[in-house]
């Protein structure tokens, strides 16, 4: 029997999730933007939606801009306030993802000033290393909430604080938190903050950025007028709804969810310990629930993350959107970690699904995998 724990690359639709969606997949057409009943249908339901995502992260439902995505939402983020390439200033934290990253890489290349701000040895970003890397330029700065590859939780309103005293906007990527730990845009401080649904046991596809209104954003995608002037393109109804169930049992759900991963995560971390030359990242620091990242010294985490899957274990060498890459993690990177000890790195990522039959298992995959790379050495 296959065992799947990557549930932070993404997680199968909840059955009520799916329940939620059929009328908008199977049911009358109706435009959100149409003036006629079936329009104003689908609005209602869009509009039911933006409450219930808000409600997930303590927002208001105007503050919830609907995206494809995460990586569309932290795009809009970062390039919807540093439009202006010529004076613009940002700083980003070193542990990002990608779609982060990219977008700052690509204002640096058009002229703008990007600061990556470092992290320590358990892959946190304190405020003493954010008020290092803040200037009188410094439009926004970008610290996400828990990290997709060590789990590691980021003291985002302390960060904020100082953000806001320094007159620059925060934003937060908050893909992997959402739902698994409490979020909260307004007590947090931030002004912009990233989701996505897929990431919460919803669809593919649909994500969103939170915006304070105060935020000064321009649109990436412009044509249609939809979400505020600031995503153009008919929406997703089928997908924003099952955005909207998925939050919506997220947050009613979350105490019970968060407790047991706990307990299978801790108890998965003293198994690995009663294992030689296994190192597990970030483990000094708070981190997500369900999210454990470690290392077998000596074994490529490719190699072992493919021999774990011949064995009907599914996990992850890091974030799936680098998994065709061969180069180590640059979260691990920005961590110290040695390079040939960071080749190594798997990351096992628990779920509502996932068992203590299923650590089991992962456990003697992993003594298996070890047994038979070892010999494969000459």
């Amino acid at each position: 029997m296959a065992v799947y724990l990557d549930f932070n690359a993404t997680t199968p639709i909840d059955p009520r999730v799916v329940e939620a969606m059929l009328p908008y997949l199977s049911g009358p057409a109706g435009n959100p933007s149409s003036v006629h009943r079936f329009g104003r249908a689908a609005r209602a339901a869009v509009d039911e939606a933006r409450a219930e995502v808000a409600a997930l992260v303590g927002a208001l439902p105007e503050q919830v801009i609907f995206t494809s995505g995460g990586t569309e939402a932290n795009n809009l983020a970062i390039r919807g306030v540093a439009a202006d390439t010529a004076a613009v200033g940002i700083a980003v934290s070193s542990v990002e993802h990608a779609s982060v990253l990219a977008p700052a890489a690509r204002l640096a290349r058009q002229g703008g000033s990007v600061v990556q701000i470092p992290a320590d040895r358990e892959g946190r970003i304190l405020p003493e290393a954010v008020r290092g890397t803040l200037g009188a330029g410094t439009r926004l700065v970008s610290v996400m909430w828990a990290n997709n590859e060590t789990g590691v939780i980021q003291p985002v309103a302390a960060i904020a604080e100082l953000v806001r005293e320094s007159g620059a906007w925060m934003h937060t990527d908050a893909v992997q938190a959402a739902g698994k730990i409490p979020v909260d845009f307004a007590a947090g401080g931030v002004h912009l903050m990233t989701l996505s649904a897929h990431k919460i046991y919803g669809p593919k596809g649909v994500g969103a950025l939170v915006a304070d209104r105060a935020v000064d954003l321009i649109p990436i995608l412009e044509g249609g007028g939809q979400e505020r002037g600031l995503r153009g393109g008919t929406e997703n109804v089928a997908g924003i709804v099952g955005f909207g169930a998925a939050a919506d049992l997220a947050r009613r759900e979350l105490e019970m969810h968060r407790a047991r991963l706990q307990d299978l995560r801790d108890a998965l971390e003293r198994m690995l310990a009663a294992r030689p030359d296994v190192v597990v990242f970030g483990a000094g620091a708070e981190r997500l629930p369900n999210t454990v990242q470690f290392a077998l010294s000596g074994i490529a985490g490719e190699t072992l993350l493919l021999e774990l899957d011949r064995y009907g274990v599914a996990v992850s060498s890091g974030s799936a959107c680098h998994s065709e890459r061969a180069e180590p993690s640059h979260v691990l990177g920005a961590m110290g970690v040695p390079r040939e000890l960071a080749y190594g790195a798997i990351r096992v990522s628990l779920g509502h699904e996932s068992t203590a039959a299923d650590l089991d298992a992962l456990l003697r995959a992993l003594d298996r995998a070890r047994a038979r790379l070892s010999r494969a050495v000459p």
